[in-house]
This record gives structure tokens, sequence and C-alpha cells, in this order.
């Protein structure tokens, strides 16, 4: 997809709901998949928000992602195995927004993990 249709795709869609990355989701399926190496991004423009976000196994926070559209869907992509997941929730009802990188919730589980 070429920066016009994305634009294109984001005015068409102004005003509706946002998806964005739900990183709690994030560490249950890191963990319950034994992810070391991942990435994050919207996979229907995936060449322009995409990032990493772990490495061998560790919050890779330097990394620049997009993690928030109203008509294009967040993932978080297994590097290694080359398997992708939808990993969203409406900005709405979850704590995080476009600007949400590893929030200290999210660090938090990746040390002690989640009971669901």
């Amino acid at each position: 997809m070429d920066t016009l249709q994305a634009f294109a795709l984001g005015e068409m869609n102004r005003g509706k709901r946002m998806k964005v990355f739900d990183w709690h989701k994030a560490v249950r399926l890191i963990k319950k998949n034994h992810i070391k190496n991942a990435s994050a991004g919207l996979t229907e423009d995936w060449n322009w928000t995409s990032g990493t976000i772990l490495e061998d196994g560790e919050p890779y926070i330097d990394g620049c992602t997009y993690l928030w559209s109203t008509w294009a869907t967040p993932v978080l992509v297994d590097d290694d195995k080359e398997v992708t997941f939808e990993c969203w929730c409406w900005e709405d009802e979850c704590e995080w927004n476009s600007d949400t990188t590893w929030p200290p919730t999210a660090r938090v589980l990746m040390l002690i993990g989640d009971k669901k």
C-alpha cells in the first residue's frame, strides 16, 4: 500500500473507533507461544508501521512502531516462526494510545506472568 492509499483510508475512517495494540494480550501471547523475537505493527500497512518490540526474550523499547488505527489491524508477529496474531483492543476500552510502548504493567507481566 502506498502513502496516498493509506491516507485515503484514514480519511474515510475519520471519527471511527481506534484499534490500539493490546500490550497485555501481547505478553500473554509471547509467554504462551514462547516467543523470543517479535515485531508489532498494522497488518494492512506493515512496511510503514512495524518495528521490533521483543529481542532475545526482552522488551525492546527503542523501536519505532505505529500501533493504532481506525482501519488497519494491530498485530504481533513471532519473527522466528513467522506467525501473526491479532493483538488489539478498542482505545476507549483500554489504557493505551498511540504513544504507548511497553507500559510498566506489561513489563511486570513479562517478569511475573499473568493468571489469565
